[in-house]
């Protein structure tokens, strides 16, 4: 017996879907196959223009950083830089999706260099809305703004606090030679964290245990998996002491405390910008024109011209994504949950 298949116009449009989607198949992978060759042209370009680049330049790039200045506030004849100090204070890991980028911290340190370098440049105007973060990039960025006023008599260092002004953030404030905040922002947390999880109950009672195999007694500090006795606690709390212990000074010096005063307001609290000016903590409350007539008043200049510097890219950076990534999971992760470390950090 002979079966006979008859179609009819129900099966066209399922033909013409099957069709359809072998055309946006093939045209998927024409597309990744552009893309591909694309990339590995920008890479080549890349390669040969950094080469280029290396071979001409008559300075060490990142001693002598370029920007791109851009005009952003004011008409005055005296010339200022606006440099945003915001978010945590911590260094990124390199690389991105497509190639290396510059962390954040580097970034901050740059822009001050090239202030520092500028000699048409007379103030810094620090722009800050940050928690703090780690210990030494706090202390670098101090260390930068202190250069810049100490490379001439005439130059001067505002700090202008948006919503933020604690811990490491406030450290690096102590440069600024006025320090103004908006009047609904938070400042000081003058004090030290290092935090961690242990988990040394948990995995004794599920029988998961750690294997260290170490060269001294200390060498697995706050391991999770082993309880914290109380002389590792001593240990930590004496290298704790050392870095607030350096803070405080910081803060006592630049702000004329004395030990009772420091010794009030240097206990790790938040203070609002109210009470931290009357504690001595911020000089004045303003809002950011107020900051800009308050830095052409220290520049003793009927007004002042505000720039920023912006970096410098061309179609290869574009192309390779060297600009950081709006969102990265390792950045975006609390400090304490990478590993444990010593911070300048406000930490609720």
């Amino acid at each position: 017996m002979t079966e006979t298949y008859v179609s009819d116009d129900r099966d066209k449009p399922i033909r013409k879907q099957r069709s359809g989607c072998r055309w946006i198949f093939t045209l998927s992978l024409l597309s990744l196959l552009g893309f591909s060759v694309l990339l590995n042209i920008g890479l080549l370009a890349h390669r040969f223009i950094d080469q280029d680049r290396s071979d001409s330049s008559s300075r060490p790039v990142d001693e002598f950083p370029v920007f791109r200045s851009t005009w952003s506030f004011g008409d005055g004849d005296t010339r200022v830089v606006r440099i945003p100090l915001q978010g945590l204070i911590m260094r990124e890991p390199e690389g991105g999706l497509f190639g290396p980028r510059q962390d954040r911290i580097e970034l901050i340190l740059n822009r001050i260099r090239a202030a520092t370098n500028d000699q048409t440049v007379h103030g810094i105007i620090l722009e800050v809305d940050s928690p703090g973060g780690a210990v030494t990039p706090s202390d670098e960025i101090f260390r930068a703004l202190n250069r810049f006023r100490e490379s001439s008599p005439d130059r001067r260092v505002l700090v202008f606090t948006r919503d933020m002004a604690a811990s490491g953030a406030y450290y690096a404030a102590m440069a600024g030679d006025w320090i103004m905040a908006e009047p609904t922002a938070l400042i000081g947390s003058i004090g030290v964290i290092i935090q961690t999880l242990n988990w040394h109950e948990l995995s004794r009672r599920i029988g998961v245990t750690d294997v260290t195999i170490k060269s001294g007694e200390n060498k697995d500090l706050l391991n999770p998996f082993q309880p914290t006795s109380a002389q590792d606690r001593d240990h930590l709390q004496a290298v704790v002491d050392v870095m607030f212990d350096r803070f405080a000074g910081i803060v006592q010096e630049a702000r004329g405390f004395d030990d009772e005063v420091l010794e009030r307001v240097a206990d790790g609290r938040i203070f609002s910008a109210t009470d931290a000016l009357e504690e001595g903590l911020i000089d004045e409350i303003g809002y950011w024109d107020e900051a800009v007539a308050k830095m052409a008043e220290l520049l003793d200049v009927p007004s002042v011209r505000v720039t920023r510097f912006e970096r410098r890219t061309d179609w290869t950076d574009i192309f390779l994504g060297l600009q950081q990534s709006p969102f990265d999971l390792r950045t975006a992760m609390p400090p304490h949950l990478d590993r444990p470390r010593l911070l300048y950090l406000w930490q609720p």
